[in-house]
C-alpha cells in the first residue's frame, strides 16, 4: 500500500505561462487584498488552522499499547444516537415521529428514453429525467411496514435471512426498513458480482425470498434461479418483468407492489409483528471479494447504530437543511451507513447513479439535466475513482480555455492554495472563479465525504479548491460497521484519515515481521485495532476466519484485526502507512492479492523471480522482474536486440517483449484482467538475503522492496 504523505502546497501548484511584468504586478494585488481583508478575518474568526492545530485524540493511558479515543468520548464510547433507540426500528420511528410530514426519499421521473447511435457505431442508451418525486418519513414508514407484513404473508418469519440484490435506489431503502422492523436479516449482494458470487451468498444464507429489479432478473438472476434450489418468492421493485415462464417451478415472482397491498390488507387486522433486540442481526453484509469467493460479515443492529452515532458527530450542523445524493452500491456499508446517518437526522436523500450523475454523465441526454443540477445536494460520498474522474474532466476544460482563462484560473487555484494552508478562506475566488466549477455538482455541496481507497493528496486539494468545501477522508471496514476515523471538516491536511470516532478506540499492535512498532519515535506505528460496539460479529459461517479477526478483551469489548499498518500523528489522527496482508484494493474498488498474481507467473522459464505491487491510488498492477539470463538473452536475439545484461534489463524494448510473455501466461493461468501486471522493471540484480530483498526462506520483502524501486513505481505509475 502506498504511504500517505502530506503534500506541500508549493508541489500541487498548477503551472503558469504569464507576462512577468503583468504577474508582478497580479501578486501585488493579490497581497494588498490579502493584508486589507486579514485585519477583520483576524480578530473576527478563529482560524481553520488553529481548530485544525488541536490535539483530536488521545491514548487513554501512558503505555505504548494504549488506545487512542476522540478527544470528545475519553470518558466512554458513543453507543446510541438518542436515548432508547436502540435498534434500527426505533432508530427509524423517532425520526418518523419527529420529522413526519418532511421529505425523506427522492426518485426523478423519467420522461423519455432513447438509443443514441455513436460516430463507431455503438448504441448508447440516453435519458430524459424531470423533477425529483418525493416520499415523506410517513410515506416511507407506511410503506416499509405493508411490505415487511406482505412478506411475512409469503412465509418470511423473524430471524431468518431475506436476500436484496438491487442497484442503489428508494425501493431498496424503503424494504431495509421493512426488514429492520420485523427481524428480517437483510442479505445484501452487490449488484455487480458475478453470477458464482451471487450464487454462493444466496445458498449460503439459505435465502427462499430475494428483492430485486426487473434489469438484474433478466441480466443476471435468471440465469442462475435454478442454482438455488431453496429459492421460492422473486419480489421485483419496479414492476412485472416481461416474461414469467422462464422460472423454475416453485419459483414465484411478484411486485414489490403487490406484497405491499398483500400487507397493507394484513396490517388492517393489526396482528402483532416479532421486533429485533439491539444484538439480532440486520444485515448480512458480502463483501466484493478477493481471491475467493465473498465472505457474509454479520452486522447487528447495535453495530450499526454505534457506526452512525460516531460518523454523524464528525458532520456539523447535520439536519432538515441538508440534502444528500444517493448514487453508490447501498450493498457497500459506506453508502449504507451514510444515508442512514441522514435519515435519522431529517435529512432528504435524493437517488441518482454514477451514469446520471451530472449534466455530462453517460445516460444524460445533450442538453438535458443531470441529477446533482435538479437536486442540488448538500452532502455527497464519493469513492476516490470517482473524485479522479472529476479533476480529470475540469483540468481537461481548464485546458481548453483560453491563454487569459487558463492563467486566471491558475492564479486563483494556486492563491487559493495559500491561503487554504494558512488556514483562511478566499470568498471572492469561490463567488466569481470557481462557481462555475463548484456548479457541477449541483452548486451548494458544504461536505464532501471519501472513503473505500485512499485519496490522493492532488486530488483532495482540487476538490477542496474548486468545491469550496472540506474532504472528510474516512477509514473504516465492513468488519467495523464502516466506522474507524474520519477528519474533520476544518481539517485541510492531506494524507491522513482522521481521529478516531466518538463510538471507538483505535490501538496500534507491533508488527515485528514488517519493522512497526508502537514504541516507534517520533510516531507510534503498528497494526491497526479497532475496538467498540460498532465492531461486527464476526463472519456467517466462518468461525475460523472470526476468531483470526476478532477477539474480545478482558472487559468484553470487541475488537477488529484490521491488517492494516498505521501511524499516528502527534494531535491524534491516522495515517494509513502499509498493509500486512498482500491484498491491495485498487482505486476502482477491486482487490488484487499480489501472491496470487506472483503465483500464477513465476514458474515462467524466463522469470527466476517476480514482485506484484499495486497502490489504491491507481487501477493497475505493475511488476519487478528478476529475469532468467539464458531466456532473456535468447529472447533479445529473437528480437534483433543487442547489448550487455545491464543494457538490455534497461530496454524498454525488452520490457515490452517480456511483458507480452507475463500477458499471455495470466491469461493462461485466468487472471482477471485487473489482475495482469501492465507494467514491468526488469532487475539486472538478483534478490538474495545478502540484498535485505528477501528473507533467509527467499520470501519477499515487500517494503524493503518498494523503497528499492521507488524510482521505477513513480515512473511506471506517472507522477501525478
Amino acid at each position: 500500500m502506498n504511504n500517505h504523505v502530506s503534500s506541500k502546497p508549493s508541489t500541487m501548484k498548477l503551472k503558469q505561462t504569464i507576462n512577468p511584468i503583468l504577474l508582478y504586478f497580479i501578486h501585488f494585488i493579490i497581497s494588498l487584498y490579502t493584508v486589507i481583508t486579514y485585519i477583520p478575518y483576524y480578530f473576527l474568526f478563529e482560524t481553520r488552522q488553529e481548530k485544525s492545530n488541536r490535539i483530536k485524540a488521545k491514548p487513554v493511558n501512558s503505555k505504548p499499547e494504549s488506545a487512542y479515543r476522540s478527544v470528545n468520548s475519553l470518558d466512554g464510547l458513543a453507543s446510541v444516537l438518542y436515548p432508547g433507540c436502540d435498534t434500527l426500528d426505533k432508530v427509524f420511528m423517532y425520526a418518523k415521529n419527529k420529522f413526519k410530514d418532511k421529505r425523506l426519499l427522492g426518485t426523478r421521473e423519467i420522461l423519455n428514453e432513447e438509443d443514441e447511435v455513436q460516430p463507431n457505431g455503438k448504441i448508447f442508451k440516453k435519458v430524459i429525467l424531470g423533477h425529483y418525486n418525493w416520499l415523506s418519513y410517513e410515506d416511507v414508514f407506511v410503506r416499509a411496514l405493508n411490505f415487511g407484513n406482505g412478506l411475512q404473508m409469503l412465509g418470511q418469519k423473524p430471524k431468518t435471512n431475506i436476500a436484496i440484490f438491487c442497484e442503489t435506489r428508494a425501493e431498496w431503502m424503503i424494504a431495509a426498513q421493512a426488514c429492520f422492523m420485523y427481524n428480517f436479516q437483510l442479505v445484501t449482494l452487490y449488484a455487480t458480482l458475478g453470477g458464482p458470487a451471487i450464487v454462493h451468498g444466496l445458498n449460503e444464507t439459505e435465502v427462499t425470498n430475494i428483492i430485486t429489479s426487473k434489469e438484474l432478473l433478466q441480466t443476471k438472476l435468471k440465469d442462475i434461479v435454478s442454482l438455488v434450489p431453496r429459492l421460492r418468492h422473486i419480489i421485483t421493485v419496479d414492476g412485472k418483468p416481461p416474461t414469467w415462464s422462464e422460472f423454475p417451478k416453485g419459483v414465484i415472482v411478484h411486485t414489490m407492489a403487490a406484497v405491499q397491498a398483500l400487507g397493507a390488507k394484513a396490517t388492517a387486522e393489526n396482528k402483532p409483528h416479532s421486533k429485533p433486540g439491539p444484538l439480532d442481526i440486520a444485515v448480512i453484509m458480502y463483501t466484493s471479494g478477493s481471491t475467493g469467493l465473498p465472505k457474509g460479515v454479520m452486522i447487528s443492529h447495535s453495530n450499526i447504530i454505534a457506526g452512525i452515532t460516531g460518523m454523524a458527530e464528525r458532520i456539523p450542523r447535520l439536519g432538515e437543511e441538508d440534502v444528500y445524493i444517493g448514487y453508490l452500491p447501498l450493498a457497500h456499508v459506506l453508502e449504507l451507513s451514510a444515508e442512514l446517518v441522514c435519515l435519522s437526522h431529517g435529512c432528504r436523500i435524493g437517488y441518482s447513479s454514477p451514469q446520471t450523475l451530472a449534466d455530462q454523465s453517460s445516460k444524460i441526454k445533450k442538453g438535458s439535466k443531470g441529477d446533482t443540477t435538479m437536486l442540488k445536494p448538500t452532502l455527497m460520498a464519493a469513492v476516490p475513482e470517482i473524485m479522479d474522474r472529476i479533476y480529470k474532466n475540469v483540468m481537461n476544460k481548464v485546458n481548453e480555455m483560453s491563454s487569459f482563462q487558463r492563467n486566471l484560473f491558475i492564479l486563483a487555484y494556486n492563491y487559493k492554495m495559500e491561503q487554504i494552508s494558512k488556514g483562511h478562506g478566499t470568498p471572492l475566488c469561490d463567488r466569481f472563479i470557481f462557481r462555475k466549477v463548484r456548479g457541477l455538482l449541483g452548486g451548494n455541496i458544504r461536505l464532501l465525504l471519501c472513503g473505500g481507497a485512499p485519496l490522493s493528496a492532488t486530488t483532495q486539494r482540487f476538490m477542496n479548491i474548486c468545491f469550496c468545501c472540506p474532504v472528510g477522508q474516512g477509514y473504516g471496514l465492513t468488519e467495523s460497521s464502516g466506522a474507524g476515523t474520519i477528519t474533520e471538516v476544518w481539517d485541510y491536511n492531506t494524507g491522513r484519515v482522521g481521529a478516531p470516532l466518538v463510538c471507538c478506540e483505535i490501538k496500534l499492535k507491533n508488527w515485528e515481521e514488517g519493522g512497526y512498532f508502537n514504541t516507534d519515535k517520533p510516531h507510534p506505528r503498528g497494526e491497526i485495532l479497532i475496538g467498540g460496539q460498532n465492531v461486527t460479529m464476526g463472519y456467517y459461517k466462518n468461525e475460523a476466519k472470526t476468531k483470526a479477526d476478532f477477539f474480545e478483551d478482558e472487559n468484553g469489548q470487541r475488537w477488529l484485526c484490521t491488517g492494516d499498518v498505521g501511524e499516528f500523528d502527534p494531535d491524534g489522527c491516522l495515517k494509513i502507512i502499509d498493509r500486512k496482508k498482500d491484498l491491495v484494493k485498487l482505486q476502482a474498488g477491486e482487490y488484487v492479492s499480489l501472491g496470487k498474481v506472483e503465483a500464477a507467473l513465476k514458474n515462467l522459464s524466463l522469470i527466476d523471480n517476480i514482485c506484484a505491487y499495486a497502490n489504491s491510488y491507481h487501477s493497475y498492477v505493475i511488476g519487478f522482474v528478476v529475469p532468467n539470463q539464458k531466456e532473456l538473452t535468447e529472447l533479445a536475439r529473437k528480437k534483433g536486440l543487442q547489448g550487455t545484461w545491464e543494457e538490455l534489463c534497461n530496454s524498454c524494448e525488452m520490457e515490452n517483449e517480456v511483458l507480452k510473455v507475463l500477458s499471455e501466461a495470466a491469461v493462461s493461468a485466468s487472471l482477471e484482467k485487473f489482475e495482469i501486471p501492465v507494467k514491468i522493471r526488469l532487475s539486472p540484480e538478483p534478490w538474495t538475503p545478502e540484498t535485505g530483498l528477501v528473507t533467509d526462506a527467499f520470501k519477499l520483502k515487500r517494503k524493503e522492496l518498494k523503497t528499492h524501486y521507488q524510482a521505477d513505481i513513480e515512473r511506471m505509475y506517472g507522477r501525478k
